[in-house]
């Protein structure tokens, strides 16, 4: 049963849900349900103990990887999270492995005990006036038009960090790998995979524009990579003339410590209208930052 919270001094309703961990309903469903408890002047937030974005209804039915999915996945209590940390040395210049363990690019990494930082992302997409007469409606647009903007903020904040600096952004973390190069970037991409397996990884995922995850297609390439085990995660968040490839799942843990929410925030739009905020909690631990290699163009002169 949906029961109603005691209000904060701010004016809101706090709702507790019938499903927080969304087993059996989307995140547009519950909010709606909750809404109905609260009055029509204050915000309404509604608390989930799930990541939203993974709950975007359309992952089910299209096998379109975002850069969360290629990396796996850990479920963490809500605090910074310790972690192994081992990066290649400073100053190492050699790029090939030896064929014995003891000249492995490997050989030489030394593991450190480091503590990621949990940050909230989100966005806040403003409401159609109206929408709020129909509550179907609105869990529609919740659950297919918000989570999906939320899915590509999620995009760019894996790919270039989030603002304050709690999440490293995996095109510039220090310690990865940058190859430089006049050719298009898929006509390197197998070379480049081999490149990542250097360090003792296996390529497991590549994340491209989306421009040139079809020019993939189109060539033929993407059926031999998939045969190969590797997995694109296409998206507008990167450059067109960069790609990155990893082993994703060895190089990083993406951490969820199952902190979320959706908030009707009334007049917040800058037309004066309502917004919808939705924000989830999140860190990224990266042990491996020489399993990523950036392909990017040379510079010129």
């Amino acid at each position: 049963m949906v029961t109603p919270q005691t209000p904060t001094t701010i004016p809101q309703a706090r709702q507790l849900l019938a499903d927080p961990a969304m087993t059996e309903s989307t995140p547009g469903q519950e909010f709606v349900q909750a809404a109905a408890l609260g009055d029509d002047s204050g915000d309404i937030v509604v608390p989930y103990r799930a990541y939203l974005p993974a709950s975007f209804p359309l992952f089910a039915h299209r096998p379109r990887f975002t850069v969360r999915q290629l990396l796996k996945m850990a479920t963490v209590h809500d605090q910074d999270v310790p972690y192994i940390h081992e990066p290649q040395p400073d100053g190492e210049d050699r790029t090939v492995s030896g064929i014995t363990l003891e000249s492995a690019l490997e050989s030489a990494f030394r593991p450190t005990l480091d503590h990621a930082e949990l940050t909230d992302i989100g966005v806040s997409v403003p409401v159609p006036r109206g929408l709020l007469r129909f509550p179907r409606l609105l869990a529609a647009f919740i659950d297919y038009r918000v989570l999906v903007r939320f899915g590509t903020k999620e995009n760019q904040v894996l790919l270039h960090g989030d603002e304050d600096g709690r999440v490293p952004g995996l095109m510039g973390l220090p310690g990865s790998r940058t190859i430089r190069t006049g050719q298009d970037p898929v006509d390197v991409l197998t070379s480049a995979a081999g490149i990542v397996e250097e360090t003792g990884g296996s390529c497991d995922g590549i994340v491209a524009h989306t421009a040139v995850y079809w020019q993939a297609v189109e060539a033929g390439l993407l059926g031999r990579l998939n045969e190969a085990g590797i997995r694109i995660a296409r998206t507008r968040m990167i450059p067109r003339d960069r790609v990155l490839l990893g082993d994703f799942r060895a190089a990083a843990t993406f951490l969820d410590p199952g902190v979320s929410s959706l908030a009707l925030r009334r007049g917040a739009a800058a037309d004066g209208g309502d917004v919808i905020e939705a924000r989830s909690r999140m860190g990224l631990a990266v042990h491996l930052p020489q399993h990523f290699v950036l392909v990017s163009p040379k510079k010129e002169g």
